[in-house]
């Protein structure tokens, strides 16, 4: 069965839609970026640090090709993954690939109260953080929308919601796989 991949800007809820769906459809879930953590034993922020972005993307993009060839998993990518190489090709070409949209509005409701450290975000005032997530979601957006599936996650507000997130996404792999 292939796997499910689920993209879009950070904080869309990659990783919170993705437990529950693989939860719902006996997967296994994998965060790429925990994957590359645990493979090289350290953090995504620390590799950025020490070894730089085009180090951390060839690595991300060799961690893609190895853990989407897994059976049965739900797959949450970081947000900049779609955006580099072929890495959008090669995710439609082995999965059903979902992109989580949401508004620059939603996106940074959900960074607001999101527990993870955001080393792109920090020390920005809420304007210069309103700008910097609208103008990276519009390069990043021609990307995100190359997946074969788009929802709208703007009303992801509840545990309900995210229920009915994971029905639709399980309903349209179903059919996909049909």
């Amino acid at each position: 069965m292939k796997c499910i991949i689920l993209i879009g800007y950070m904080c869309a809820g990659k990783t919170t839609v993705g437990k529950a769906l693989a939860k719902e459809l006996g997967r296994t879930f994998y965060d790429l970026d925990w994957y590359v953590e645990e493979r090289f034993h350290k953090k995504v922020p620390q590799i950025f640090a020490e070894e730089g972005e085009a180090r951390f993307r060839d690595l991300e993009r060799r961690m893609l090709h190895e853990v989407a060839e897994f059976e049965n998993i739900v797959l949450s990518c970081g947000g900049g993954t779609p955006c580099h190489f072929d890495n959008m090709d090669y995710m439609n070409s082995v999965a059903e690939t979902y992109y989580l949209k949401a508004t620059p509005e939603t996106l940074i409701q959900h960074i607001a109260i999101s527990r993870g450290e955001r080393p792109l975000l920090k020390g920005k005032s809420p304007e210069e953080l309103r700008e910097f997530v609208s103008t990276q979601l519009a390069e990043r957006e021609p990307y995100y929308e190359k997946a074969q599936h788009i929802v709208d996650i703007n009303v992801l507000d509840s545990f309900d919601k995210i229920k009915d997130i994971v029905s639709l996404i399980k309903q349209e792999t179903e059919a996909a796989n049909a």
